[in-house]
């Protein structure tokens, strides 16, 4: 059809569509604003765990030498939302296992929660 000949008909989005539209992104921008903060700390810790076998000997380490190095760590980096319980250690001769398992819970709005869980595994050999 030629909007020319029909004035009173208008092409684009209606009133409703747009206020769905931004409904919709203001949800995942809110979600997004939301969760990232658990995804940076998880990247901070990963990061953290594996700068563990270059600088320190975790085959040498204790459970409660490797948490007091971790929370050493974690307020160097500003990680609040990380417990240092959360990493155990396993040792099998000259390989030591550790792993990081936890979950952050965050409020997303009202009564409505997003917990997110997260687990690493982390193989480290002694020197």
């Amino acid at each position: 059809m030629n909007n020319k000949r029909f004035p009173h008909r208008q092409a684009g989005a209606s009133t409703l569509v747009m206020l769905v539209m931004v409904l919709f992104f203001g949800g995942l921008l809110m979600m997004a604003v939301r969760l990232a903060p658990a995804y940076v700390d998880n990247l901070t810790v990963q990061e953290l765990m594996e700068r563990l076998d270059e600088n320190e000997n975790p085959v040498a380490m204790t459970p409660v030498q490797l948490r007091n190095w971790v929370k050493k760590q974690l307020q160097v980096n500003n990680v609040d939302s990380f417990d240092a319980s959360y990493v155990t250690m396993e040792k099998r001769g000259d390989v030591a296992l550790v792993t990081v398992e936890y979950e952050v819970r965050t409020d997303l709005f009202f009564n409505v929660d997003a917990v997110i869980q997260f687990r690493h595994e982390y193989e480290m050999r002694g020197e």
